[in-house]
């Protein structure tokens, strides 16, 4: 078993997915569902050294972050990860860009969900027919644009084609938009295009000035499509940390340091089920996924490999795994850590939820407040 790097609870939480080959045909057939995770048998023998001794034997598991009323619960490193290395959070990079539509919309720069994509880029866009002129920015924000995907077998062409944008809008439409769900990187790529044009700014200076500069979050550059155009949704680089100040600032409803930075409003549009996966089963809001866990009911983000953010509200959490993308990746990983986070971190949440609840243990900051 691998050793892991513990970090103590220090306070309040520092600031700190798969790709879906877009066709009816692989919507027809359902992905490979996760197990499902049993509860723990005995939750009241569940404890952080187990949490700990558990996330261990998960051979590709890089991090496990826990935090709770705002506190730090756990903080464990494996494999030579530390509290200050970024890492390619791949496809939790979509989730991130959700903030960034939802603040653009209460400023002004976009007119709402229902307005179509085709208007907000213009020339970017090139010549669209009608049926694609009715995609709306609610379509990429839920995967259901209907246009052929760019990802998994797709994603090479799609990323050495001389023009990201309309590569992806020149996609045949596999269904209607609005009509059925069709993962792509494609989709997040067109709004961060929609973003850049929308504000006036890259989606990297505007994600720096809205969200991740007031939560003192470092975001470093990441990849660029040959006009300049920043990959929406793949690639960004975070810490753990930072993840977790992400998912703090939407158990916060949108407000860090006084100041409403994302619109609580929109948190919960982003968290309303809009779709399910055929995948999984899992449902999916605005590039936010959801399921029930361990008992709970979780919102996250997921990155390939085994990156992943939840949210759990109603036990005021927050979780964070990441895992090494190095070498041959296990398929297991992602069915590992949810398993990990029901049947051990899910019962160590709901003790300490319960002892708050009864007066029997520090509850940290949120409680006094």
């Amino acid at each position: 078993m691998k050793r892991a790097r513990l970090v103590r609870p220090v306070g309040v939480a520092g600031v700190g997915l798969m790709c879906a080959v877009a066709t009816v045909a692989v919507l027809m057939t359902p992905w490979p569902r996760p197990l499902p995770v049993a509860p723990a048998l005995d939750a009241r023998l569940v404890t952080l050294d187990s949490v700990v001794t558990h996330a261990a034997e998960l051979p590709r598991l890089t991090s496990l972050l826990v935090t709770q009323h705002g506190d730090r619960v756990l903080e464990a490193y494996y494999g030579g990860m530390t509290a200050d290395r970024a890492v390619n959070v791949k496809s939790v990079s979509k989730t991130l860009l959700s903030p960034l539509v939802g603040i653009a919309i209460r400023d002004g720069r976009l007119r709402g969900v229902d307005q179509p994509v085709a208007e907000v880029l213009g020339p970017l866009g090139g010549a669209l027919d009608d049926g694609k002129r009715g995609i709306t920015l609610a379509h990429l924000l839920t995967m259901t644009a209907g246009l052929d995907g760019t990802s998994f077998g797709s994603y090479g062409a799609w990323v050495s084609s001389r023009n990201w944008v309309r590569y992806a809008l020149e996609q045949p439409l596999v269904c209607e938009p609005g009509t059925c769900w069709s993962y792509s990187t494609g989709n997040t790529h067109l709004l961060s295009a929609a973003l850049t044009r929308a504000t006036g700014k890259s989606t990297l200076a505007y994600a720096r000035d809205e969200l991740f500069a007031p939560l003192g979050i470092a975001l470093p550059p990441w990849d660029r499509d040959p006009q300049g155009i920043y990959l929406g949704g793949n690639n960004m680089r975070l810490r753990p940390r930072d993840l977790a100040a992400i998912g703090q600032l939407y158990l916060d409803g949108g407000r860090a340091g006084g100041r409403q930075i994302v619109p609580e409003e929109w948190i919960r549009a982003s968290w309303r089920p809009q779709v399910t996966s055929p995948w999984n089963g899992y449902d999916y809001g605005y590039l936010w996924w959801s399921r029930e866990l361990g008992g709970e009911r979780v919102y996250f983000a997921w990155g390939y490999g085994g990156q992943f953010l939840f949210v759990v509200p109603r036990l005021d959490a927050t979780i964070v795994a990441t895992s090494s993308l190095q070498g041959r990746l296990e398929r297991g990983q992602n069915r590992a850590v949810h398993r990990l986070v029901g049947r051990y971190v899910m019962p160590v949440l709901r003790q300490r939820w319960s002892g708050c609840e009864a007066g029997k243990a520090e509850c940290g900051r949120r409680s006094a407040e």
